[in-house]
């Protein structure tokens, strides 16, 4: 039960889920969680690079001050989704922190955007990773957060994987779905 977790155990999951790991070039989209951006960025260690994109100046002070307090190191920028400021290739995966209803909540047009800059940007066959809450039935729908504002079009359509899909990558597919969280995977 995730009451009863150890404070070490928090992220294992998100962690296990991404697959990110020592070396690893990381960028991270959204401030949903700031901790597990912490987490995933420690992962990828000094010998690695971790960045994180943000949409306002609020969330770039929040990420700032987790990854202080977790001691890593992350570069955390200001930069509208739709273009990102790096490089063709310049990362091996990308983590789209959407629990927040990030991408969901996203126009159209903004969301394929995005998801074309995060192909741009991703060598060839690096993976991205979008993370989103799990619709909740019973019990648990009355006792979770207020529900994420999302467009029809996207959840009538599939949702990331379909979105995914449209963007161009390749091998799409649900991860997992536990503890709240769905994960999906696409290559680029």
């Amino acid at each position: 039960m995730a009451l009863f977790r150890r404070s070490g155990e928090k992220h294992s999951l998100e962690i296990a889920m991404t697959g990110v790991k020592l070396g690893d070039r990381l960028l991270q989209i959204g401030c949903a969680d700031v901790a597990l951006a912490a987490a995933l960025s420690a992962k990828a260690g000094m010998s690695g690079r971790a960045a994180l994109l943000a949409a306002g100046d609020e969330d770039v002070a929040r990420a700032s001050r987790a990854a202080r307090r977790a001691g890593v190191l992350m570069e955390v920028m200001k930069a509208p989704l739709g273009k990102f400021p790096y490089d063709d290739a310049s990362f091996d995966l990308i983590v789209v922190n959407s629990q927040d209803g990030l991408i969901a909540a996203m126009k159209p047009e903004q969301r394929v955007a995005t998801l074309q800059e995060a192909r741009r940007v991703l060598v060839p066959r690096g993976r991205i990773i979008v993370i989103e809450r799990a619709p909740r039935a019973g019990l648990g729908a009355l006792l979770s957060r207020s529900p994420v504002v999302t467009d029809p079009h996207y959840q009538n359509s599939g949702g990331a994987a379909t979105a995914l899909r449209a963007e161009g990558f390749t091998a799409v597919r649900p991860l997992a779905e536990r503890d709240g969280l769905s994960f999906f995977e696409g290559i680029a």
